[in-house]
């Protein structure tokens, strides 16, 4: 046991402990480095070390040793950076008194954190009541250690260490709803157990990128709250040792013991590579299969490792929320009623169709499936759904508008109550924040998304049009980043660029944000917004015609459009945020749009 600060690292558990006794939740890799920092106090470690360390034999970039120092900091509480200095040219040193010995209770002062206190303090008087409980009841909870983890997991590869763009939101991630106002009882962690990724041949590169996904995968999973992630063994060879056998027969405890197994193999395709994934109870029984696939032209080893694990690792987080909040066995299929699902599908098909009539049929069709299923929370989510874009497309009359903001908050509020960590209640809940410019609260609730789901790319880009519209325009451009790193779910892969060029557009970084722009038209081609952004850009470089053609194009995709109606709505926006729109609305009506 090591003791310093107030703290305790305990490498039996491989668990970091506060002050308070509570373990404070890291991802492996950033664990193995503050392991290393420890067990180095008081000397200078250059970076090349700490990368040999905690990445054996894997080549990585200085980015993955920045985000792991960031999040020990934080977990630390070392915002004034007193516990891991940066030595200029040299390395980092952690200057604590360390103290090596047997388990005791430790006393220590309390060392400086962001409290949910703060946090609650820092939301407007007049946030939504559902947001502030989900903020009020951000306190430390107890979190899982890793089991079954040695120098076998410490000498695999590549791991994700942060979540970019959590800077407000961050200390409001970890419980959900205060436990009066739920209506439906808490599911239980789960267990799961990660088994190493297979590979399809022998190929020494392709094991070699198994390996690093699998760590990347068992990373993103352990970031979930209600999920105790295991890293399972590989099977034991004939004629092993005694000691190994002894290992697997643990391991195969262990599984008899879990909810879910995920086992997966990867296999190079024609232009990429495939993963195959099933997720299947300890007997066996396949309770989700599926698959991701990328195409690695012109992207480097990094992001394919990215993208192949938040593949399979998106579509496993939502399955393994949807079993949980089934209201049955983990085992059963999680799946809403026959008729919600009808009645959704047929809304959504209608919705988006993008015609003022057939979005009334929708929203009349949620509400008469509503009228006949009132505690279905799959048609809460759907009518607030419908509700947001007819807001966000002028749908409703001025007067409908105010009536639609407060009708729609209150249906997705009471899905919220009945599921508070349902994944789609969350994700509605953050878009619907962010469509009537309620940002502060929208970072709540978005980040509380991605608690659930770490490779979520609607609610990093919501988290991200938040801080755009609050101004923190380096937070929002880290958040669109991030979403562009796991580009999932595929559906949306155009919003990511899109966003980038956007931020690059607002800050004045016009040349940058072209290929980032065109990137999305290239994926969608069918967006007006888009195109008026490029032209925008266009323009502020002087490259005038081509700025007419792209606006031009913008109003033959939005007729009507003029510079009033284009514009987001004020409301709660930042000062600098109204700025730098300016700028955008003058090149256009410069370019040509009309400006009413």
């Amino acid at each position: 046991m090591f003791r310093f600060a107030g703290f305790e690292l305990d490498p039996q558990r491989a668990e970091l402990r506060g002050p308070d006794g509570e373990a404070i939740k890291l991802r492996p890799k950033s664990y193995d480095m503050l392991l290393v920092f420890v067990a180095n106090a008081g000397r200078v470690i250059s970076k090349t070390e700490l990368l040999e360390a905690v990445w054996p034999n894997v080549h990585v970039g200085e980015d993955s040793l920045f985000q792991c120092v960031r999040e020990i900091r934080v977990a630390l509480g070392d915002e004034q950076r007193e516990l891991i200095k940066l030595v200029s040219g040299k390395g980092y040193l952690f200057d604590a008194d360390v103290v090596a010995g047997p388990k005791q209770t430790a006393s220590a002062a309390p060392v400086a954190s962001t409290t949910a206190g703060s946090a609650v303090a820092a939301l407007p008087a007049a946030a939504p009541s559902i947001a502030r409980e989900i903020a009020a009841a951000a306190t430390p909870k107890r979190r899982f250690p890793f089991g079954l983890r040695g120098p076998a997991t410490l000498a695999l590869g590549l791991g994700v260490c942060a979540i970019i763009g959590l800077a407000v939101a961050a200390p409001m991630l970890r419980n959900g709803i205060a436990p009066e106002r739920r209506t439906t009882a808490e599911p239980k962690p789960l267990t799961v157990i990660v088994m190493p990724m297979t590979a399809a041949t022998d190929d020494p590169q392709l094991a070699a990128l198994t390996a690093n996904v699998t760590d990347r995968l068992t990373d993103g999973l352990a970031k979930i709250d209600n999920i105790r992630v295991i890293a399972g063994r590989p099977p034991i060879p004939p004629g092993a040792a005694l000691a190994a056998i002894s290992v697997s027969v643990e391991a195969a405890t262990v599984r008899t013991n879990a909810d879910f197994v995920v086992d997966a193999k990867l296999q190079r395709g024609e232009r990429g590579f495939d993963i195959e994934a099933r997720l299947t109870s300890p007997a066996g029984e396949v309770r989700w299969a599926g698959n991701a696939s990328i195409v690695i032209d012109n992207i480097d080893l990094d992001l394919q490792q990215s993208r192949l694990a938040a593949g399979v690792g998106h579509q496993l987080a939502r399955r393994i929320n949807a079993l949980a909040h089934s209201g049955a066995p983990p085992n059963s299929d999680g799946k809403p009623s026959t008729s919600a699902k009808v009645a959704v599908e047929q809304a959504t098909a209608l919705m988006n169709q993008t015609n003022r009539e057939r979005f009334k049929t929708a929203q009349a069709m949620l509400e008469k499936a509503r009228a006949e299923e009132p505690d279905n929370v799959e048609i809460d989510v759907a009518l607030a759904a419908v509700m947001m874009r007819g807001i966000q497309m002028v749908w409703y009359t001025p007067e409908e508008k105010d009536a639609a903001e407060r009708e729609g908050q209150a249906v997705i509020e009471r899905a919220v109550r009945t599921r508070p960590n349902y994944i789609p209640v969350l994700e509605s809940y953050c878009r619907f924040l962010n469509a009537t410019n309620q940002f502060v609260e929208s970072l709540v609730v978005c980040a509380k998304v991605m608690a659930f789901d770490p490779w979520d790319g609607i609610g990093l880009y919501h988290m991200g049009l938040a801080h755009m519209q609050l101004g923190r325009f380096e937070d929002a451009l880290a958040s669109f980043k991030q979403a562009n790193q796991y580009d999932t779910p595929q559906v949306s892969r155009w919003t990511w660029p899109l966003g980038i060029g956007m931020m690059h557009t607002l800050m004045g970084h016009d040349a940058e944000a072209i290929p980032w722009l065109q990137r999305s038209i290239a994926i969608t081609s069918a967006t007006g917004r888009t195109h008026m952004i490029l032209a925008s850009a266009y323009w502020s470089i002087g490259r005038q015609e081509e700025a007419k053609t792209v606006l031009a194009k913008a109003l033959e995709l939005r007729p009507g459009s003029t510079a009033e109606n284009i514009a987001l709505p004020r409301k709660n926006a930042s000062q600098a945020y109204l700025k730098a729109a300016g700028r955008i609305r003058k090149n256009l009506i410069e370019a040509g749009l009309p400006e009413k």
